[in-house]
């Protein structure tokens, strides 16, 4: 369990290395007790591995395994394990001793199902009553009224995590941004991002070894933060010994990225007065979900992934690609119908780790390989802020009359913020970088580690690089051939 932070992503990955381990070993049989016989396999008793019971962890399991193996409703990628699920019995607002009994009883009045009574002169809060509405606590003169969230909650920033009448957790999809933080933060493992391990096992076995057509990788910059015991051409290595005809950095798609949104911003600057990135899918979707009406200043160019797929495939007809990378909200972007076809799959780095054992791949033991050359702006999209200083620097070295003040948000709260001073025309700057994970991708929520090494990692794996243009680093791929545009809908809608 040395690869990862808690029992929780050590679950996840013994799952995924199972199916991955049988389906390299041709031992993975379909059938109506598949699930079962991986659930006791990972758990073969006869006590229980980390919870209180034996049958409630292989059940958990099972679940797991389903879905990997079978679509979700909806096609979803962020869900709910109902089997996992703790329910969370704690009371969100409680009576604190802090409680004066006042005269005022502002909490028992602004209580919309009569859920505060005053016993003693002093406030009790009737849980079977309460609906958690938090208005209790608003108005109490003294702040008596604590409160405890569940972790699910606390961690959506959005208000997507909500509790069913048997109190376990739902996601309200109109609302969920897919950025994962519920997925990372859950200390029962039970809400899960829809695994692709098994559409790419079948990808690559169905490639006949690259004859049938071309199966790439196009690997995150992050990657330099996830595998710190090996060389990042190791893991390139590691990627290609997993059956793939080729590794890519999509860091060459963050140059193009960088290009194009530089050369759109100095066009568009003068009548938007300010723009955002769209790089961050979640920060995309926060937007066209909370800022429907201000979707005309966020980027129209694609994401790094989406630019790095349509690249791949103006060069290769045959080629099929998959993104590697630490983001659950990738998984969500690679469906929506403006972009759907540059990306088959998404894996995550907890995913890929898991192959490479399944196959064990022994990365130490592997060549250095290359992904190609993308400047060290392109690398330093994995982290808060290279964005905004890649597009600051191709606007310096293509003398682009543009002055580029931007704000670097480092996380969906700090997103939320400014995107609130942008509606109110209080924004000073002119340019919204929008990350949704704190210290950007390299924290992801797939992501096997997340700390400071990783982005200290990250910028060491720029300053590699064999070029600090942009320009430079997209060499070997035409422009012209590939299309950085994006629409968005909701803007022709109503």
């Amino acid at each position: 369990m040395n690869y990862f932070e808690s029992n929780v992503q050590y679950i996840k990955y013994l799952v995924n290395k199972e199916v991955a381990h049988r389906f390299f070993n041709d031992t993975l049989i379909k059938g109506p007790f598949l699930e079962r016989d991986i659930a006791e396999a990972i758990i073969p008793g006869p006590k229980a591995m980390f919870r209180c019971c034996i049958y409630k962890e292989r059940h958990i399991i099972e679940d797991r395994v389903h879905l990997i193996l079978e679509p979700t409703k909806d096609d979803r990628v962020i869900n709910v394990l109902d089997s996992a699920c703790d329910e969370c019995p704690i009371d969100r607002f409680v009576v604190s001793d802090s409680c004066r009994g006042c005269l005022g009883h502002k909490c028992q009045e602004n209580c919309p199902r009569g859920a505060i009574s005053i016993v003693n002169h002093r406030a009790y809060i009737n849980q079977e009553l309460c609906i958690e509405c938090g208005r209790c606590k608003a108005v109490c003169p003294f702040g008596a009224i604590s409160e405890v969230m569940r972790p699910c909650m606390r961690a959506c920033s959005v208000g997507a995590v909500k509790m069913d009448e048997n109190r376990k957790a739902m996601i309200d999809h109109d609302k969920c941004i897919s950025c994962g933080a519920c997925v990372h933060q859950c200390p029962f493992g039970a809400i899960v991002d829809k695994s692709f391990v098994m559409n790419v096992l079948n990808l690559l076995k169905e490639s006949a070894d690259n004859t049938e057509y071309h199966v790439y990788a196009a690997v995150a910059p992050a990657v330099a933060s996830q595998f710190g015991d090996v060389q990042v051409g190791q893991v390139f290595a590691g990627i290609k010994e997993l059956g793939f005809y080729e590794v890519v950095e999509a860091a060459i798609g963050g140059d193009m990225v960088a290009i194009a949104e530089a050369e759109e911003f100095a066009g568009d600057i003068e009548e938007k007065k300010w723009k955002t990135t769209s790089c961050c899918p979640a920060f995309v979707d926060y937007v066209r979900k909370y800022h429907t009406n201000l979707l005309d200043h966020v980027s129209t160019v694609v994401s790094p992934m989406i630019a790095m797929g349509r690249a791949i495939r103006a060069k290769d007809p045959l080629a099929r690609v998959v993104f590697i990378g630490p983001c659950t909200a990738k998984k969500v972007e690679i469906k929506q119908p403006e972009v759907q076809g540059a990306i088959d799959y998404v894996l995550t780095f907890e995913e890929l780790r898991a192959m490479f054992d399944g196959k064990a791949v022994d990365l130490a033991n592997l060549p250095v390989v290359s992904a190609g050359d993308p400047s060290s702006y392109g690398r330093m999209f994995a982290r808060t802020g290279g964005v905004a200083e890649s597009v600051r620097r191709v606007a310096k070295l293509e003398g682009l009359d543009v002055e580029i003040d931007p704000i670097r948000c480092d996380g969906i709260d700090e997103c939320i913020k400014t995107m609130k001073l942008a509606a109110f025309g209080r924004l000073p700057e002119n340019l919204i970088e929008g990350m949704a994970c704190k210290g950007g991708c390299t924290n992801g929520a797939a992501s096997i580690f997340h700390d400071m090494r990783g982005i200290q990692r990250v910028n060491t794996f720029s300053r590699e690089a064999l070029t600090d243009n942009p320009a430079e680093g997209v060499r070997g791929y035409d422009m012209k051939q590939v299309d950085m545009e994006r629409e968005y809908p909701e803007m022709h809608e109503g």
